[in-house]
């Protein structure tokens, strides 16, 4: 039985849990061991996968529509959208933001549903001449706007994620490792259930932190600007690339509280790259803390 859950975010969804679990494992195990701890065995770690909940049954990527900016809907992924643009723009000098769209006649998200995919054209551009972006269709660049989107509002969606990780969870488990809105998931999972016996939480590239698209909307809601602690955990290590656009709010104790272990660290040119939070020494020493006892 495993000792370590982990819990991918977007972008995993052409996989499946066995073969996220042949690169996830030992990356995850090469964090370890270059963190100076006991090596973790194959075993010990397995992999929460809820990515195909995203497609209708027996569907796969050939599915997905060809979206463009005529496909972003107002609400939470124009805000998402907007909140990834200016936070490239304030890390990536490449990227034209917001405001010097605007200098340029650009309209407002505001605007017309006619105007308003003129400025989504705008932020799609600008998002593809980052390093970050560059190599994202604007095809999946919406999807990924989309996955958020449900998973925040549809109740039906979001209980079939969570039960995902419900399915790994065995007396065993003791740390819960969770990438991007994979940290989403598994914080409002922990919430639900405080009967777990996991008492590490790993987070990394996390948008917990993120107000309005998913803090506000957090279930259970935050209490005055304060986000619930997730249920019988005992320690919370957060680890962010200061230049990992979706991890908005890099830190979480200022969410959450002062008990949260803030850390950041650098993954390169890929700085939301799952499998280089995995194998930082950094998370190898958060996961090997959990399984001390």
């Amino acid at each position: 039985m495993a000792r370590v859950v982990v819990v991918h975010g977007i972008g995993q969804e052409f996989l499946g849990p066995e073969s996220m679990g042949q690169n996830v494992g030992p990356a995850l195990r090469d964090g370890v061991r270059l963190a100076g701890s006991p090596r973790l065995e194959p075993g010990d770690v397995t992999c929460a996968f809820y990515g195909d909940l995203y497609f209708e049954a027996g569907t796969r990527s050939l599915d997905i529509p060809p979206w463009d900016e005529t496909d972003v809907d107002e609400g939470l992924e124009i805000e998402l959208l907007e909140a990834w643009w200016e936070q490239a723009s304030r890390i990536d000098p490449a990227v034209l933001g917001p405001d010097a769209a605007d200098s340029r006649g650009v309209v407002g998200f505001g605007a017309s549903r006619l105007l308003l995919s003129e400025r989504v054209r705008a932020a799609l551009d600008a998002l593809s001449a980052s390093s970050f972006f560059a190599k994202v269709s604007d095809r999946l660049l919406v999807f990924a706007l989309k996955q958020v989107r449900r998973y925040m509002t549809e109740p039906e969606l979001r209980r079939q994620v969570q039960t995902r990780i419900a399915e790994e969870i065995t007396a065993e488990t003791r740390v819960l490792v969770a990438h991007s809105l994979g940290s989403v998931v598994a914080y409002e999972a922990l919430c639900a259930h405080p009967e777990w016996p996991v008492t590490d939480f790993v987070t990394l590239g996390s948008p917990l932190g993120m107000r309005s698209v998913v803090f506000d909307r957090l279930e259970p809601r935050p209490t005055k600007d304060v986000g619930c602690w997730p249920g019988g955990i005992e320690r919370w290590t957060n680890i962010a690339d200061r230049g990992d656009i979706v991890a908005l709010a890099d830190r979480l104790g200022p969410r959450f509280g002062d008990r949260v272990d803030d850390a950041s660290i650098s993954n390169g040119m890929q700085m939301h790259d799952l499998l280089r939070y995995l194998t930082a020494s950094r998370t190898g020493t958060a996961v090997a803390r959990g399984l001390e006892d």
